[in-house]
């Protein structure tokens, strides 16, 4: 069976950018900003490495599926009965909070998840922010169903509009839904689980419903404003290191521990697991004493890497829309091209040492990518 073509996140691109620039416009007219140019600019980017780099993982990610429910599917179930898509959302619901619980609780797999916490703010930007890495496992909590003969692209779609409903939830602007809070994963509720309050941390893993926290134990009311970002901040804007950095602490973590048997139980335990302290200490935050992470700039250098950042941004889309025509050589180069023309951006943003050959190695690739594609088309 070819993998189904379901490429409904894709189409809504333009939407998610859309309803940005009206949160932005909100939060200005309320006098309640909750963007910050730079850290927007890294969620974005980070957004795009990710997509970017599933476009050569998605036959693998969506092939175990099709191979499941090609060769152990237990029943057929019918694509054009209503309820059937209904069991599938409900089903997909439900994996997607073992595979967000499992995130938060598990070292290996919190570098794939972790990116998406690292952002200080708190806004539509921030839904973009995913893992680079997330999407190689995260579809395993969901083989279940092709054994029980949900069709590919019925799983394909109904992730793909949970995705779409999530985006809506990071949000600062919308208080409290009534007796929608018992059911849905809303707003406050998402605000909570992005809190790094200790009372908040590892609570409201739901997707679009929020029961599977009240049914399991993992549910926190917003009782206060949280303060946002992981225990120990990143600070950088680079998308890259955004992605290697638990990995390389994890490393790190691994060679100090003395015993074998440590340092291979360290990746499968909660982040924060020490030996000597099974339960991580996640030290108290208060909203007026945190410092949240800035560069400065020149007017300049600010405008530069804001124009600059548009145009990457927008190759990117064109290469997710083109990269069925382009040969895969060619697609793989302008991949690494444009993940190091994020990358430069954060070094002339943090005027780091290696900025100027990372800019200039990106400025020639991209002129001899525009000449290449020319004898393409």
């Amino acid at each position: 069976m070819p993998i189904p073509q379901v490429n409904i996140t894709h189409q809504f691109i333009p939407f998610f950018f859309v309803f940005i620039a009206l949160e932005v416009l909100w939060g200005l007219w309320r006098h309640r900003n909750t963007y910050h140019w730079q850290d927007s600019l890294a969620n974005l980017s980070c957004g795009a490495l990710q997509q970017i780099l599933e476009l050569f993982a998605k036959a693998g990610i969506v092939g175990g599926y099709l191979w499941l429910y090609e060769q152990a599917r237990l029943q057929t179930l019918p694509l054009d009965a209503a309820w059937a898509w209904v069991a599938c959302m409900l089903a997909v619901d439900f994996g997607y909070y073992w595979f967000h619980r499992a995130s938060h609780r598990i070292n290996l797999i919190w570098i794939g998840h972790g990116p998406h916490h690292q952002s200080e703010e708190f806004n539509l930007t921030v839904a973009l922010r995913q893992g680079a890495f997330e999407r190689f496992y995260s579809g395993l909590f969901w083989l279940p169903l092709a054994v029980l003969g949900f069709p590919p692209i019925m799983y394909l779609s109904c992730v793909q509009l949970m995705e779409i409903y999530q985006f809506f939830i990071h949000t600062r602007h919308i208080g409290q839904l009534g007796s929608l809070e018992w059911v849905l994963n809303t707003p406050s509720h998402h605000r909570v689980h992005h809190g790094k309050t200790p009372s908040y941390i590892d609570k409201n893993y739901g997707g679009i419903l929020i029961i599977w926290d009240r049914l399991f134990g993992s549910f926190a009311p917003e009782h206060e404003a949280p303060v946002y970002g992981i225990v120990t901040p990143l600070r950088s804007w680079n998308p890259l290191w955004a992605n290697l950095h638990y990995f390389g602490d994890l490393l790190q973590q691994s060679r100090q521990l003395p015993h074998p048997a440590d340092k291979l139980r360290l990746w499968f335990k909660p982040p924060g697991w020490r030996p000597d302290r099974p339960a991580p200490e996640i030290p108290a935050v208060q909203a007026d004493t945190i410092v949240k992470y800035r560069t400065s700039g020149s007017f300049g250098l600010n405008t530069l890497v804001l124009l600059q950042f548009l145009a990457v941004l927008l190759a990117s889309t064109l290469l997710l829309e083109g990269a069925p025509y382009l040969p895969p050589l060619f697609l793989a180069a302008l991949a690494a091209l444009l993940s190091l023309g994020f990358v430069a951006l954060s070094g002339l943003l943090e005027q780091r040492p290696w900025r100027r050959w990372a800019e200039g190695l990106f400025v020639l690739g991209a002129l001899l990518a525009t000449a290449q594609l020319g004898t393409l088309f």
